[in-house]
Order: C-alpha cells, then structure tokens, then sequence
C-alpha cells in the first residue's frame, strides 16, 4: 500500500501543471490558449517572457528531482527489501515524467517531459545529465529548435548510459538502462507534433531576444 501510495504521489507531483500556474501569476490566464497551447518553459518564454519562463524551466526539473528523493526517503522509511533501490527510484522517476506529460488535472493534456526528465536525471544520474544539457544547448544553438534539442538530448541520456555499459564496461544498472529508454521514448512520442512539423518546415524556431520569440 506505502509503495503504491508512494509511486502515486510521485505521479502528482508530476501533474502539477507549473507552466499554468507560474504564467498566471505573470498575468497569462491560461498559457494553453496562447502560442502553440503548451504549458512548457518554452512557450511560457514566448508568451509571459524569460523571468517566468526560468521559473517554469526550474519548477518542471525540481518535481523530477523532488520526486526521486521523496522515493529514496520513502525507501529508507520502508521495509522494501524485496525491491531493490534502483528499482523503486526509476518506477518512480517513470511516475513522475509519465505524471508532467499526462497530468489528472489537465485531462490527461500535460507537458512534453523533457525538463521534468532531465530532473530525474540529475537525482540519479548528474554526470549524463550534464551532458544531456551540453547536447540540448549545443543542439538549440545550431537549429534554433527548442523541440530537437529536447528530443536529441533525452536520447543522448540513454545512449550514454549504453555506451558506458557495453562499450566501456563499467558497472551500470539494467533498471536504469531501462528507465531511460522509456523515459526517451516518452519525451519522443510527445514531441510527435514537434516531429511532424520540422519534417514539413513548419516548426518555428526559438529566439532568446524578444519576449515573444518564436517558439513551440
């Protein structure tokens, strides 16, 4: 009941729509109804401006991060023997991704996972994190595409879990190897819209020097 009750709440963390929230407070009724409809950091930056949109970025990585350390809490808290820490972390770093993008409280209508992932990552894995976030820079800064940074650097977060594993041979767990291809999987598929339109050319692409940059 306690590792239900806990998996859950990692989900509701997830569901809490920040990007509706924090933009409301900058005079944005509902972010879903401006720009391209989502309630991520970018469309945020788009419509409300970089101050809210920062605080977004930083909400959407915290509940990825608050929800790994309030699982290992609850672990250390619990007779789970018979799970192992690697494995609850990463049901509940799922839950919580799984929670942003297909939030209860937005029917199922949510973000599309990308920062809460990568706040998840920094909880459990802060060296490929950090080289997720090297890539999506890198990636922003050459295409100009917030939506292809996002989806190459959460392929990257798996791939440099394999490629540590299998190529250099150093000790990293399946459970996790796993979590990221799912967690890749997740950002993917909910950046299909995304996909579709650089494929036509219709994807806008995101300036850092106006309020109202294009983005999606």
């Amino acid at each position: 009941m306690l590792i239900s009750l806990t998996i859950l709440m990692a989900y509701l963390v997830g569901a809490v729509p920040f990007g509706i929230i924090i933009s409301r407070i900058f005079g944005i009724k509902d972010i879903r109804s401006e720009g391209s409809g989502n309630i991520g950091a970018a469309n945020v930056w788009r419509v409300a401006g970089y101050k809210a949109a920062v605080w977004v970025f930083i909400a959407d990585i915290g509940k990825g991060a608050v929800a790994i350390l309030m699982a290992e809490a609850a672990y250390n808290n619990l007779n789970l023997s018979f799970y192992s820490l690697d494995l609850f972390l990463a049901i509940c770093g799922a839950a919580v991704v799984i929670g942003h993008i297909f939030p209860v409280f937005l029917k199922f209508k949510g973000g599309k996972g990308a920062n809460t992932t990568l706040g998840v990552a920094a909880a459990l894995l802060p060296i490929h994190s950090l080289i997720c976030v090297a890539v999506f820079l890198i990636v922003l800064m050459v295409t100009k595409y917030v939506s292809l940074g996002s989806i190459i650097g959460a392929t990257v977060l798996s791939l440099s879990l394999a490629f540590e594993k299998f190529v250099l041979g150093h000790a990293v767990s399946n459970v996790y190897l796993v979590m990221t291809s799912i967690l890749t999987i997740l950002v993917i598929f909910a950046h299909r819209q995304n996909i579709s339109r650089m494929i036509s050319g219709n994807e806008k692409v995101f300036s850092f020097s106006t309020k109202t940059g294009n983005v999606r």
